[in-house]
């Protein structure tokens, strides 16, 4: 399943199904204009009706939405992007979408992402915050033991299955998990719409797109939508066989100059219910040489 551009005459993928998929949600009434006669055999806007609000003619935008005039300038952008409706990720998309770029050896694999030791020091430091870092395609590069205690042992897997996307969509423990599920897995994916278009040459994203579109009918339905989105921070629920349900705030940011990596924080109120579990969830997963120790007047008799 391809996920990125494709070359020849077949223009780019990527760029008409997301166009398509735009003009899907919309009607004329949504966008001011007025309804038009007779049946419409899809729903959302027609592609004369997408030219007509901005102002170019219906060749040229059928040529674009083909994926076959890639040489459109920033005006034509920001006017089908202003007609469509599209917020500044779905934007940003387009723009990368519709950029030319150099043609290159997709069997070439980008070189392998590296942390530095320091930062996987710092996770391991932050023992009472759950935190992990992320990287190209969510390949889980790295994370903490509260962490792997709320998701998954990601260090115990192959390295291949070390995926956030894989962990969603096919550990059945991460639907019991997280209650939220349809939405974080629905957020994934349109993070990986997103760094799609950032990447439309790396070599290992269609793989991870296939193997999942065949192995998971909600991932291949959900993929189809073509939806895109960013996110830095939010709420997520957990509940965990150890403490029951809690909610943490996730604060997502670059720890570095490499905008594929994301560095996400699990925090909880102090005092709260929810920092409470944090807490216990670590005292009771700590190895025996961590776990504190207490007077002997504490101690269970």
């Amino acid at each position: 399943m391809s996920s990125g551009s494709s070359g020849g005459s077949g223009g780019n993928l990527e760029l008409r199904d997301f166009l398509r998929t735009r003009r899907a949600r919309l009607s004329p009434e949504d966008t001011g204009l007025p309804p038009s006669a007779g049946v419409r055999r899809v729903p959302g806007l027609r592609r004369e009706e997408v030219a007509r609000l901005a102002g170019v003619s219906v060749d040229y935008y059928v040529r674009l939405e083909r994926g076959r005039n890639l040489n459109v300038s920033d005006s034509v952008l920001n006017a089908v992007a202003r007609a469509l409706r599209l917020d500044s990720v779905e934007h940003a998309h387009l723009r990368a979408l519709a950029t030319p770029r150099p043609s290159r050896n997709r069997a070439t694999p980008e070189p392998p992402q590296r942390l530095r030791p320091s930062l996987r020091l710092m996770l391991d430091r932050l023992d009472d915050v759950p935190a992990m870092i992320l990287g190209r395609r969510t390949d889980v590069l790295a994370a903490n033991r509260l962490a792997r205690t709320l998701f998954t042992d990601f260090d115990a897997l192959p390295a291949r299955e070390r995926n956030m996307a894989r962990y969603l969509f096919l550990d059945p423990g991460a639907r019991t998990r997280q209650p939220d599920w349809e939405r974080s897995a629905r957020d994934t994916i349109a993070a990986l719409h997103v760094y799609s278009g950032r990447h439309p040459d790396d070599p290992a994203l269609p793989a991870l797109i296939g193997d999942l579109s065949v192995r998971s009918d909600d991932f291949r339905r959900w993929w189809a939508h073509h939806e895109v989105a960013t996110c830095t921070y939010g709420t997520t629920r957990f509940h965990h066989p150890l403490v029951g349900d809690l909610t943490l705030s996730n604060e997502s940011f670059a720890p570095t100059d490499d905008p594929d990596l994301r560095l996400h924080l699990l925090t909880a109120e102090p005092g709260s219910p929810d920092r409470q579990a944090v807490d216990l969830l670590a005292r009771r997963t700590a190895a025996p040489a961590e776990r504190p120790t207490h007077p002997p007047s504490e101690q269970s008799p």
